[in-house]
């Protein structure tokens, strides 16, 4: 840990919705909008987390680069601990823009960090963790970060219902 605090800072934002779960829910902020929808361009008034966060990473990526992107979920339907990444195949599929500082992605790459926990955590499995960038995602936090900031862009989802028996 020591050597971590050394060598990175750490940058920790413990909710981008505070005004949503303040009102029950987990999602949307009071504009009602998924706010991990928004992250390509967030509005400043309607989506001001979101539109700071993407400020503030830029400033990073600047000055001395962002080494790790990872948005913490609650999976309501699949067990155990797992991640949904992005392969690099699809850095030029025609759906996205890719930062002009950002350099291609390695084939593979994004499958090391989830291989180093499923070797350290009994609750995560490697199986379950996807790495597809739909269309449909392209607007979400681990897309943009992974295209404007990025290779090592995460969403790490823990279950809301427990393991299943090999991550129990």
């Amino acid at each position: 840990a020591a050597r971590l605090r050394d060598r990175f800072i750490f940058k920790i934002v413990p909710m981008l919705n505070p005004d949503g779960v303040i009102n029950g829910n987990y999602r949307t902020g009071l504009a009602g909008n998924d706010l991990n929808r928004k992250w390509r361009n967030p509005s400043r008034e309607l989506h001001p987390t979101i539109f700071h966060m993407k400020a503030m990473m830029a400033r990073m990526r600047d000055e001395r680069g962002v080494a790790l992107f990872l948005d913490f979920h609650g999976h309501s339907v699949k067990k155990n601990i797992f991640i949904y990444g992005c392969d690099s195949s699809y850095w030029d599929n025609g759906h996205g823009v890719n930062h002009e500082s950002r350099e291609e992605p390695k084939a593979m790459h994004s499958r090391l960090f989830p291989a180093q926990l499923d070797a350290v955590c009994p609750m995560f499995s490697y199986e379950d963790c996807r790495f597809h960038v739909k269309r449909r995602k392209e607007n979400s936090g681990r897309v943009v970060c992974w295209r404007e900031f990025t290779n090592n862009s995460y969403t790490l989802e823990s279950t809301f219902g427990g393991g299943d028996k090999d991550h129990a």
